[in-house]
């Protein structure tokens, strides 16, 4: 593939979404992502304090999810979990992939889209946590019992979820299907909890993206027939 052809394909896979994230940035400069600094913030917060021993069980009691937990106080802590680190991960990794997914869905999006959309897909996988475990490991969808007692925070299923509204809405079809078979693969070759909650919140995403493909379609279809009616007689 020559360099021409090449920019020309990176051209129709990322423009429109380049053009997007310049033009806030041009128009609004370091006032375009506000919530993306506050949540990247938020998370280095809950990292340092969980790594307090005072502060562990605070971050516990208010944003870990297990499955095993009541399905009430999954749904309060959900909200909170997304900007929990993993303790098994390194946190730049999550501050980076706030930084970068984040702040690309705000500029593009709007701070609530993009917060209903990283809510949506962490929700997905919080709930299929539950149907997996019910299941049982036997079912090539279930999770084995123990995994109900994995403590389950971070931001990595709405960073996937955002990537890949992202790249339906922008028409970047390609890096959102790598990032749906990479999240595949996952599965494939690991099958644990966090590769198939990824799953869940892609194919949570997708219904998102379907609903909105279906009311822009209405939406056109609207301002058509409004601008193709006959002229009102006076």
């Amino acid at each position: 593939m020559s360099v021409d052809t090449l920019g020309r394909w990176a051209r129709a896979e990322w423009g429109a979404l380049y053009l997007a994230v310049r033009g806030a940035l041009v128009t609004r400069r370091w006032r375009a992502a506000p919530m993306t600094v506050g949540a990247v913030c938020l998370t280095g917060l809950t990292q340092a304090v969980q790594n307090q021993s005072w502060g562990y069980p605070v971050v516990q009691d208010l944003g870990a999810v297990r499955a095993e937990d009541p399905l009430w106080l999954a749904l309060l802590r959900t909200p909170l979990s997304l900007f929990v680190p993993a303790l098994d991960l390194p946190v730049w990794g999550a501050l980076a992939q706030i930084l970068l997914v984040f702040g690309i869905a705000e500029m593009c999006l709007g701070w609530w889209r993009t917060l209903l959309i990283a809510y949506v897909a962490t929700l997905a996988g919080t709930l299929y946590a539950r149907v997996g475990i019910a299941l049982g490991p036997d079912n090539p969808f279930g999770l084995p019992a123990s995994d109900a007692r994995v403590v389950d925070t971070g931001p990595s299923a709405a960073v996937v979820g955002l990537a890949v509204f992202l790249g339906w809405r922008y028409g970047a079809y390609v890096t959102a299907a790598v990032v749906i078979v990479a999240m595949a693969l996952e599965v494939a070759l690991k099958g644990n909890l966090a590769g198939k909650e990824h799953l869940a919140a892609i194919a949570a995403v997708l219904v998102l993206c379907a609903l909105a493909a279906v009311r822009q379609r209405r939406s056109r279809a609207r301002s058509g027939a409004t601008s193709g009616a006959p002229p009102i007689q006076s």
